[in-house]
């Protein structure tokens, strides 16, 4: 766990851009010797599908369903496009463009005495290049390549983004699901106690006041009931957006939560945050950014065009393609702009600020991708130390419930008493229950700060992203 990674992200800077500006060591973020919270655990690995050890079949369908379906992953796909056609676009700016011609026209010529029209056909194939003197049209399509590999990250980071909400979602939804059966169950134990009071209020064992409370109880719960049965609902529509499919054709059926929880292993390594699709979209742009300044500076070099052309003139279309009729012409055609205002001096300082800024952008994205795995690996920690005080909190309060049901039965403690020891039990369970779903969320909080998962190579999990699985 213990690395540096400055060295690493200097070479992945600059490799293939040093014929340009450069970014000066200070601006590039460092990776800590080692992160603050560690885990321990013999943990197994996680791949590319990290969702499948959670070891859970609703999850695996909904996560596949989502990434045929989802909009954020088609509009992620679509931009891709778009830089794929543009990086065409800057590929065919090096090539020679050559086209074939073709016209008729009719024209009298000056001079005669009788002035005659005469119609006067042409064809022929037109040869045209452009030779890049100060690597200008090189750096166009080194930057446009570099936006390819940009949106296929950006596309990866998208599809784990989308991967991870559903994940949550899901988990989420599954913990309301047993808090619910929580609260039903308290709403069922009130009911039966407010029966048992109304007998005993009938035949004058209690007074009026105790009778008021357990309904003020009962109403109370089943509120909450009702609550958690809004949250739900909200929860589902949105697990519905993610997977792409219509709110009101989207339902989960409750079932008992039964998802496996991986195991985060010792000694994460700090040189998994190279797999974040998102870091390396950062880098990517940061290169590009760095090839515009090539572009600009380029455009003090004199633009220099080869032209050539061949084909036939003639006034009968019968003739145009007889040895007679040919004509070719070569020729070379360059431009050098004297003086400008200051145009290109102020395109070169605008791509070398686009430069700073994209370094900053990436400094920044280093720094937060740092703060979200600290976050998660530091949640995980305590609340595993959470989970076991909340286990000896829920014992403590069940045990101490069913002394006060036995003690009320007997007439030795109030119904006050008793329905503190019921409040403090379900006040208890639901606190377990939220520790525990916050240990599903933060170990897929994990997942997604690692780029996702904690093992393999960093190519093999970026390619893996890159192909959607």
């Amino acid at each position: 766990m213990k690395s540096t990674l400055t060295p690493l992200f200097a070479a992945l800077l600059l490799a293939g851009c040093a014929s340009v500006g450069s970014v000066a060591p200070a601006q590039l973020p460092q990776a800590p010797v080692a992160y603050k919270a560690v885990t321990a655990s013999d943990a197994p690995a996680l791949t590319a599908s990290w969702w499948q050890p959670f070891a859970d079949p609703v999850l695996d369908d909904l996560v596949t369903r989502a990434m045929a379906a989802n909009t954020s992953v088609q509009a992620a796909a679509n931009r891709l496009a778009l830089a794929r056609a543009a990086l065409g676009s800057a590929q065919s700016a090096r090539l020679p463009q050559l086209g074939v011609s073709a016209g008729a026209g009719r024209s009298s010529t000056p001079g005669q005495t009788i002035p005659q029209p005469a119609t006067q056909y042409s064809a022929g194939l037109n040869l045209a290049y452009e030779l890049d003197l100060g690597g200008r049209l090189l750096h166009e399509r080194n930057a446009a390549a570099l936006d390819v590999q940009a949106r296929e990250q950006l596309l990866a980071d998208a599809r784990l983004l989308v991967q991870a909400n559903v994940a949550r979602g899901y988990l989420a939804l599954r913990a309301l699901d047993t808090e619910r059966d929580i609260v039903r169950d308290t709403v069922a134990a009130y009911g039966e106690t407010l029966s048992l009071t109304e007998k005993r209020a009938r035949a004058g064992d209690v007074a009026d006041l105790d009778l008021a409370r357990v309904r003020a109880e009962l109403a109370a719960n089943e509120a909450e009931a009702l609550a958690l049965d809004r949250r739900r609902l909200e929860l589902e529509t949105a697990l519905a957006v993610l997977v792409g499919e219509p709110a009101s054709d989207f339902s989960l059926k409750p079932t008992a939560w039964t998802t496996a929880l991986p195991a985060v292993p010792a000694g994460l390594p700090s040189e998994l945050l190279q797999r974040r699709p998102d870091l390396a979209a950062a880098r990517s742009q940061l290169q590009a950014a760095q090839a515009r300044v090539g572009v600009a500076q380029a455009a003090w070099w004199p633009s220099l065009s080869l032209t050539a052309q061949g084909g036939g003139i003639s006034n009968e279309l019968s003739n145009l393609l007889k040895s007679g009729a040919g004509t070719w012409g070569i020729g070379l055609l360059g431009a050098l702009p004297i003086f400008d205002g200051g145009r290109r001096e102020a395109g070169v300082n605008t791509a070398k600020a686009q430069l700073d800024g994209s370094a900053i952008a990436f400094r920044e994205q280093f720094l937060l991708a740092l703060k979200d795995v600290e976050d998660q690996l530091g949640s995980l920690t305590l609340l595993q130390a959470q989970d076991a005080a909340s286990a000896r909190a829920v014992s403590a309060a069940g045990q101490a419930l069913r002394l006060s049901d036995t003690r009320y039965r007997n007439g030795l403690v109030s119904q006050l008493e008793l329905l503190d020891a019921r409040r403090s039990e379900l006040a208890n369970k639901r606190a377990a229950l939220q520790v525990r779903s916050a240990q599903y969320q933060a170990t897929v909080g994990l997942i997604r700060a690692l780029g996702g998962g904690w093992s393999g190579s960093v190519a093999t999990t970026l390619a893996a992203n890159r192909e959607g699985r």
